[in-house]
């Protein structure tokens, strides 16, 4: 039987270690839908992310025709809003980077996973194939957007204005991780019909 199916974009620097794809899994688990996440490591640089992903989405429309919706959190937002509007997919987005956020200076030199402490080398030309990829008006029926106003890292007001008319959860405190994830597993899991 053909059932609905979340791919989970991961941001940068990140992995699928990181606590909010846990707490889904867990989540999912409980529920006796684990099966349905799908959670793969993003590779850099950004067109290697993207040809990984395109394949992907592929493939599971082969295997199951069944709806899939993309949930991506800060660059796995980014991402994700290119996909959905180039692949009509839904896309439940947390704390997602916009193309107003790149900056050169911010970015540019060595980075290191989160979790595995790998070094990620960001030049200039992934910068652009970055904003290569921009949306310049999302669709708003599409996307559930979730924003904490303490992000550390990314100007939650700019997201909220990108993503005006779609539904919006905008969270006074927090931080880049989004806090308050867990609350609002059930409204993802809605949102992608499981």
């Amino acid at each position: 039987m053909s059932r609905p199916s979340i791919l989970y974009l991961h941001g940068f620097a990140s992995s699928p270690q990181s606590w909010k794809i846990r707490a889904l899994r867990e989540a999912m688990t409980t529920r006796g839908i684990a099966d349905r996440l799908i959670a793969p490591q993003l590779p850099w640089p950004p067109q290697d992310a993207i040809a990984l992903l395109e394949t992907l989405i592929a493939t599971l429309k082969k295997i199951d025709p069944a709806p899939l919706t993309l949930v991506g959190s800060s660059l796995g937002g980014y991402y994700a809003t290119w996909l959905s509007e180039r692949h009509h997919l839904k896309a439940a987005l947390i704390n997602p980077a916009v193309a107003a956020h790149f900056s050169r200076e911010r970015y540019l030199g060595v980075q290191k996973n989160f979790h595995t402490g790998d070094e990620i080398h960001v030049e200039p030309a992934n910068l652009e194939s970055l904003l290569a990829l921009a949306v310049k008006k999302p669709t708003p029926k599409r996307y559930l957007v979730l924003l904490e106003t303490g992000d550390e890292t990314l100007d939650y007001r700019q997201a909220e204005a990108h993503y005006a008319g779609a539904k919006t959860q905008v969270c006074a405190g927090g931080d880049h991780s989004f806090t308050r994830f867990p609350e609002f597993i059930p409204q993802i899991l809605e949102f992608a019909g499981l």
